[in-house]
């Protein structure tokens, strides 16, 4: 789900401080893009948010939502309809639990 190499890689390049100012910001962000995919009815604008979405996924290591969001941005380029948002909102929120879990877990080698 998470790609935590990604995660240690991030906060070694940015500092303690700065990453947990980008991953405050990437939530924020991340919250309002997730809640207004729903409201998405033009394809152009579905596309465009999973676009967003899927860079600042791959940028904080949350690989599973990525890859959903690059599918659904590809499929909705193609003009097709479909697209599982609720999917996509479902890998969002079980990726910031287990970041939440893993950033407070003292001692796990996985902790960022």
């Amino acid at each position: 789900m998470i790609d935590w190499t990604r995660v240690a890689e991030l906060r070694t390049e940015i500092g303690d401080e700065d990453f947990a100012e980008v991953v405050t910001l990437f939530l924020e962000e991340a919250d309002e893009a997730v809640q207004g995919l729903a409201g998405c009815q033009a394809a152009r604008a579905l596309e465009s948010t999973l676009h967003f979405l899927k860079g600042s996924a791959l940028n904080l290591g949350f690989q599973t939502l990525a890859r959903l969001c690059q599918d659904g941005e590809r499929r909705a380029a193609a003009g097709e309809a479909g697209i599982d948002v609720g999917a996509i909102a479902s890998a969002y929120e079980s990726s910031k639990i287990s970041l939440a879990a893993g950033r407070a877990a003292p001692g796990d080698s996985r902790a960022a």
